[in-house]
C-alpha cells in the first residue's frame, strides 16, 4: 500500500477475465447489471485516496480492462485526506475514500472549480486488531481512549491503562504486555473515522484534562503506517501488538490476528458483516468514490469506469476483497444518484 503506485496492464487483469466473461455473457444492452460496454473505451484514469479503500477499486479496474484495455489506469492508497488533496487541485479524476469529505475539502474543491460527486460502494468493520495471546476478548470505548488517546502518552504496558480504564468504565485487568501500537496516522479516513466513531471523553473536563480524542491519539509509543500490511504485521508478530485496520485486512489475516470484539454501550460485538449492516458493531462505516464533475466533462474514461464500478459484476468486487456489501436498496440510491449526476 503506502504511496505505490499500480500501473495495471491487461496480463494484471486476465485472473478474472473468466469470472467477468461470465457476469456479462449473454447481455449486448451496453451496461446495466452485468457492465458490458457496446464500444471499447480508451485514455487515462488516476485514481488515489483511501488505503482501505484501493484494493476494492484495483480489482474493478482489472475487471474493466479486461474490456478497455486501452485506458491507461493508475490507482495507490496514501489515504482519504491526501487523496482528497490530490482530488481537490484537479490531479485526479476520482478519489477512494473510507470517510465523507469534510467541509474544509469541499471548499478547496469548489475554490478550483471541482463539485465532488459522493458515491457510498460498500460498508466496513474497522477492526482493533491485537495478538493472539491476548486474554483482553473484549474493548469498551473507555478502554480504546484509556489505550490510544493522549492521557495515554506514558503507558509502556497494557496494564498501565487499568486505572484510566476504569475510571472510564473499561477494563481494569489489561495484560502486563509491553504496548505496541501500529496504527494509521492523520491522512488515514480509519484514523478519523476511529476518532469520530469513538468520541469524546465527557469525563475529560471534570477530570481536569484539557485533550480528549477529537484533539488527536496519543503521541508517544504510536509508531504511525499508511501501510495496512505493516500493522497487522505488528499486531501479529507481538504480543503487546495494538491497532486498527479495515475489515478486509483483519480477515485476509486469519488466525494471525485477534478482532477484538468492541462494547459501544450495548454489549461486546465481534466485527463481522451481518452485525454492520444491523448497526449492532459500533465501529462500522461507510465506504465511498468521489468522482470530479470536471473530470466526468472532460475524460471520456471517467464516464465508463463509473457506470461498470456500479454494475453487478462492478460491485461484487467489494465481497471478493472481504468488504461487506451495501443492501440493495443503499446500492439503488448510489446508482440512482450517479444516473442524476452523470446526466446534468
Amino acid at each position: 500500500m503506502g504511496k505505490r503506485r499500480k500501473w495495471l496492464a491487461i496480463i494484471a487483469a486476465l485472473s478474472t477475465l473468466s469470472l467477468v466473461a461470465a457476469a456479462c455473457g449473454g447481455d449486448d444492452d451496453g451496461g446495466g447489471a452485468t457492465g458490458e460496454t457496446s464500444e471499447e473505451v480508451s485514455g487515462s484514469l488516476n485514481i488515489s485516496g483511501s488505503s482501505t479503500v484501493e484494493p476494492i477499486t484495483s480489482l474493478v479496474g482489472e475487471k474493466f480492462l479486461t474490456q478497455n484495455p486501452g485506458v491507461n489506469f493508475a490507482v495507490d492508497g496514501p489515504g482519504t485526506s491526501d487523496g482528497f488533496e490530490l482530488f481537490c487541485n484537479g490531479e485526479t479524476d476520482i478519489s477512494d475514500a473510507s470517510r465523507p469529505i469534510e467541509q474544509e475539502e469541499l471548499d478547496a474543491c469548489a475554490a478550483n472549480g471541482i463539485t465532488p460527486i459522493e458515491l457510498e460502494i460498500g460498508l466496513d468493520a474497522l477492526s482493533v486488531i491485537g495478538n493472539p495471546a491476548n486474554p483482553v476478548t473484549c474493548m469498551t470505548f473507555g478502554d480504546l481512549y484509556a489505550l490510544f488517546g493522549p492521557e495515554s502518552d506514558g503507558f509502556a504496558n497494557w496494564s498501565d491503562a487499568d486505572s484510566l480504564a476504569t475510571e472510564l468504565g473499561g477494563n481494569d485487568s489489561f495484560p502486563d504486555f509491553a504496548l505496541t501500537i501500529v496504527a494509521p496516522g492523520e491522512e488515514s479516513g480509519t484514523y478519523g473515522s476511529f476518532i469520530d466513531i469513538v468520541g469524546t471523553d465527557d469525563t475529560a473536563e471534570e477530570r481536569g484534562v484539557e485533550e480528549d480524542l477529537a484533539g488527536g491519539l496519543r503521541t508517544a509509543g504510536y509508531t504511525i503506517s499508511a501501510d495496512d500490511n505493516v500493522i497487522v504485521e505488528n499486531a501479529a508478530g507481538s504480543e503487546g501488538g495494538l491497532g486498527f485496520v479495515g475489515f478486509a485486512f483483519a480477515e485476509q489475516a486469519g488466525d494471525t490476528v485477534k478482532e477484538f470484539e468492541i462494547d459501544g454501550g450495548d454489549g461486546c460485538v465481534a466485527p463481522s458483516a451481518e452485525a454492520v449492516i444491523d448497526g449492532t458493531y459500533p465501529l462500522g462505516r461507510s465506504l465511498y468514490i468521489y468522482v470530479s464533475d470536471v473530470a466526468l466533462e472532460e475524460n471520456p474514461a471517467v464516464g465508463p469506469f463509473v457506470d461498470f464500478y456500479l454494475t453487478d459484476a462492478g460491485l461484487a468486487s467489494v465481497e471478493e476483497v472481504q468488504y461487506i456489501s451495501l443492501p440493495d436498496d443503499r446500492i439503488a440510491e448510489t446508482q440512482s444518484a450517479w444516473e442524476s449526476a452523470s446526466a446534468a
